[in-house]
């Protein structure tokens, strides 16, 4: 037991090193998880708001969705800085075959887990050697095999430049929940505000079994508040990508500045 304590307090530490990153300019509330996967690496989440509300993005769903993404499943140990809501418990107690155990309002525990000594986050980015659009169509499209899919069995990738010359992909991942579905642009979008891996310059949006799909309205949203100078290319398949602007997605947008906390 005092082991295992060990490692809730390491896991604790953590959660709250990345909490500062969370982008809530509405409420001000940092908040953040840390996943410990079996073999003590580790994923992070923080709470990702929107000038549309519904669109918030809490931090254990922008923390596990980040580990479909990575195509990381095995999960041990999730810590939170808050505690945990009815909303996210349900989330995860419906996610696939893990029996969770709360064992604290800010402790979740998959039963029969291995719980070793936490090492260091995963790896969620790589340097940019993405030369042309096509590349990063093409990367997009290689993310989009990694897709969770079980609700609809179509597949979504994304591939994200940032400033710091880094690539970050996303994918969507399903849930029996369908207003807990998360898109691929999300998921890359909050991974990157998570990891503080700097400004967006491209995104890169590939259906493979619908060439040339666009973001929902949902992602156009949140694209256009998090990296409204971002190109956004949409996958054509055998043709050139599509590029638009961020704020030509959703022209006429709300910002939200008006609700932002001085």
């Amino acid at each position: 037991m005092e082991i295992f304590e060990q490692v809730l307090s390491q896991l604790k530490v953590h959660a709250e090193g990345i909490a500062s990153r969370s982008y809530s300019p509405y409420t001000g509330r940092k908040e953040a998880v840390v996943i410990m996967l079996e073999d003590g690496a580790l994923v992070g989440g923080v709470r990702v708001e929107n000038a549309s509300f519904q669109l918030t993005i809490p931090p254990i769903l922008n923390a596990i969705t980040t580990s479909y993404a990575l195509q990381r499943k095995d999960f041990s140990i999730i810590v939170s800085t808050v505690p945990f809501t009815e909303a996210e418990l349900a989330y995860t107690s419906a996610l696939g075959s893990y029996q969770w155990e709360l064992v604290s309002p800010r402790i979740l525990v998959v039963a029969g887990a291995h719980h070793p000594d936490p090492t260091m986050f995963l790896p969620v980015s790589f340097p940019s050697d993405i030369q042309n659009a096509s590349d990063g169509a093409n990367c997009a499209r290689e993310a989009a095999k990694a897709a969770f899919i079980p609700e609809s069995n179509f597949p979504v990738g994304c591939a994200i430049t940032t400033t710091k010359g880094q690539v970050v992909q996303g994918v969507n991942v399903e849930h029996p929940d369908w207003s807990q579905i998360i898109c691929a642009e999300r998921n890359a979008l909050s991974t990157i505000i998570t990891y503080g891996l700097g400004d967006v310059t491209d995104v890169y949006v590939s259906c493979p079994k619908l060439p040339g799909g666009t973001p929902c309205g949902a992602c156009r949203q949140v694209i256009v508040e998090l990296a409204p100078k971002a190109t956004v290319w949409m996958d054509l398949d055998d043709e050139n990508p599509q590029a638009m602007k961020a704020t030509e997605l959703l022209p006429g947008h709300f910002t939200g500045d008006i609700l932002k906390r001085p």
